[in-house]
Order: C-alpha cells, then sequence, then structure tokens
C-alpha cells in the first residue's frame, strides 16, 4: 500500500508539565515539515494533581485526555482545520511513571485518547513506549529515530541535546549506529525549586539562578555513573532527592541553589558529551535551550564544540518532542518500526503505539 502523505498532529506534554505542545506537520516517507505550533496552558489546578499522581495520588485519565483535545481543537480551529484534512494524531501523554530497570519494567503515560478520538474525529495513535519495554528495551529516549531522520549529517558529528523535565541525548556521528540516553535532570529540578520558593512556574531568562552564587559541587548520585542506555523521570529526581542531598550543605540561599542546579545540568551533560568522544555540533532543544545560563554554561565547558540550538538546523526547539511524536505516528500507521535497539536497548525493532480509529471502518 502506498504511504499516505498528509497533514498530522503530535502532541506532547513533557516532564516539565509547562502547558500541551500541539504540531500541524505535512508528513510523508521523504518530508516532515512543520506548518504551525501552539502550546496550550495546562490548569494550575490540573497540573499539581498530575504531580500528586506522580506520588500515588489518583487523577482520573478523562480530564487529561479532554486537555489534549482541547489543545488539537484549538490549533484547528487557529489553522481553519476540519477532521478529514487530518490524517492522524500522534499523542504521547503524560508520563507519571517509569521504570525500566526492575525485575517488571513498567511505564505509565496517561491521558484517554478515546476522548481525544470522540472530540476530534481524528484517529490517534498512543502509548508508544510499552512494545519497546515488552522486547526488553528502556521504552526511551524515541525521539533519537526522528532526529537521525532529520538530522544526520554525512560529515559533521552531532549531538542533539534535550533539556526537557530530563536532559537527553542523541548521538548522530556519520557511518555509525545511532545511540542516545538521558543524562540526568534537566529543568525539573529547576522549576520545582523556584516554584517551592518563588511560585513561578519556571525561572524566566534565568534571572534568579544569575542572583545566586554558584556552589562548585556535584551533588553525588550514583545513576550518573550509569552506562547507557539508560532512561530516569520524576520517580527518582524530585524535591525528595535534592532536599536529602541539600542537608549536607546547609547555609545556602534558595538562589545559590538554582545556580548550582544549572550547573548540575550543565556537568552531567557535558560529562556525557566527552564521555562519548565530544561533536563537532551540539545543537539543543527544549526548554532548557531558551535558559542563557544553561547555553553559556555548556559552551564554557565544551570549548571546541559550536553549542547553538536546533534552531539553527531549521527544527524548532520548543517542537522537537511533538514533532516526533507526528512522526511516529505516521510510521506506526504504516507499518514501519519506531525504534532504534541501539538506543533503546530492545532485542529488535518494532512498530511502537497503539492506534484509536475514528471510526469502525477505518483501515490503514
Amino acid at each position: 500500500m502506498a504511504m499516505k502523505s498528509g497533514r498530522y498532529i503530535g502532541v506532547m506534554s513533557g516532564t516539565s508539565l509547562d502547558g500541551v505542545d500541539v504540531v500541524l506537520a505535512a508528513i510523508d516517507e521523504n518530508l516532515v515539515a512543520q506548518q504551525a505550533s501552539y502550546c496550550h496552558p495546562t490548569p494550575p489546578g490540573l497540573r499539581q494533581a498530575i504531580l500528586a499522581v506522580c506520588q500515588g495520588q489518583s487523577l482520573t485519565l478523562s480530564q487529561l485526555g479532554q486537555l489534549f483535545a482541547e489543545a488539537v481543537l484549538t490549533l484547528m480551529k487557529r489553522e481553519s482545520l476540519e477532521a478529514i484534512n487530518v490524517v492522524e494524531i500522534g499523542c504521547h501523554g503524560q508520563t507519571v511513571w517509569h521504570e525500566p530497570q526492575i525485575d517488571a519494567p513498567n511505564t505509565l503515560q496517561i491521558g484517554d485518547n478515546n476522548q481525544i478520538v470522540a472530540a476530534t474525529g481524528i484517529t490517534v495513535v498512543g502509548d508508544f513506549r510499552r512494545r519497546d519495554m515488552a522486547l526488553g528495551g528502556q521504552g526511551a529516549p524515541l525521539v533519537p529515530a526522528f532526529q537521525q531522520a532529520l538530522l544526520m549529517d554525512a560529515t559533521e558529528r552531532r549531538m542533539v541535546l534535550n533539556i526537557g523535565g530530563i536532559a537527553n541525548l542523541s548521538l548522530l556521528f556519520p557511518d555509525q549506529p545511532v545511540r542516545g540516553f538521558d543524562t540526568g535532570p534537566g529543568n525539573m529540578l529547576l522549576d520545582a525549586w523556584i516554584w517551592r520558593n518563588q511560585g513561578k512556574a519556571y525561572d524566566k531568562d534565568a534571572r534568579w539562578a544569575l542572583s545566586g552564587t554558584l556552589i562548585p559541587v556535584l551533588l553525588h548520585e550514583p545513576w550518573f555513573a550509569l552506562p547507557p542506555p539508560k532512561r530516569t523521570g520524576r520517580e527518582h529526581f524530585n524535591l525528595g532527592w535534592l532536599e536529602q542531598h541539600l542537608r549536607h550543605f546547609p547555609g545556602l540561599t534558595p538562589q545559590d541553589v538554582q545556580a548550582t542546579l544549572v550547573e548540575l545540568n550543565a556537568i552531567t551533560i557535558t560529562q556525557q558529551v566527552q564521555l562519548n568522544d565530544g561533536c563537532d555540533r551540539l545543537l539543543v532543544c527544549g526548554g532548557g535551550s531558551r535558559n542563557p545560563l544553561l547555553m553559556a554554561r555548556l559552551a564554557t565547558h565544551l570549548p571546541g564544540t559550536e553549542v547553538t540550538t536546533t534552531d539553527a538546523a531549521g527544527i524548532s526547539g520548543d517542537d522537537m518532542e511533538a514533532l516526533a511524536f507526528a512522526w511516529l505516528a505516521f510510521r506506526t500507521l504504516f507499518g514501519l518500526p519506531g525504534n532504534l535497539p541501539a538506543v533503546t536497548g530492545a532485542r529488535e525493532k518494532r512498530v511502537l503505539g497503539a492506534i484509536y480509529p475514528a471510526n469502525a471502518l477505518y483501515r490503514r
């Protein structure tokens, strides 16, 4: 069957919980062209409810499904689109738990895709991670396959760094298998700390961190020394983890802690870049790419490497993950594998995701 080109929508709600990213892209086997994007705000009350889920409290799946549907419908209204104009929606869902390295690996992304189908009339693909985990993989990261398709260069050694709630690297080296893994906490601890102390969702332009004094000490954490493939999340790096470490350093002001967390990001990322033989260009995306202090510290720690954003390579740093899940949904629809075993550790490449058809007559 010929692969159907057309418009696809990707939906991503990351670990930072700062909003629902929605992108519209034209996709076929040779092209991914972003056409529009929108960030739908997450109501503060729902954000706190999601955080409570991460700590074991309850939340109905329909609440997030409705939020994702609202985000999609808002973008469609802005672009004057009807359901017939969109082939498919790829919705990652909201990760609230991810433990791939235990005896019975599990992952949980919440948000009812049936709600999205009912509200939009468009087929949805979701549940992208569990097939990879069933094959012995980490279930993440999945974005490197997309980055390979769009950002691989024939001669330049590139790494793509996504700094969302968690920071992760994709290694795009000529004539080598793509690799990718998490490096540690990205914006997650920074956002949680400023929320607790300042009541702000994030540290705009790193102004609060810049008012603090960097404490040149790394928080000791065995996870950083684990070899890839590796994946982590809020179940490991959270305020409780931070407070446990801060007990060893009395007298720090809150802004000193913020400045030190920026440096923790920079150093743990730098270590992984260097341990993997460095690169010519580090392309940064995610919310952390808009943090001028973090970008400056990365450039300082990586002399000889061009540190820039993925915007310079033609992909918005704010929309990378949502675009990736639109692309992964396209691959699921046409029976193409979406994982990279060299990245996730799975035994083989497989089609990812579950399809929620818009009607009973749905056919690929």
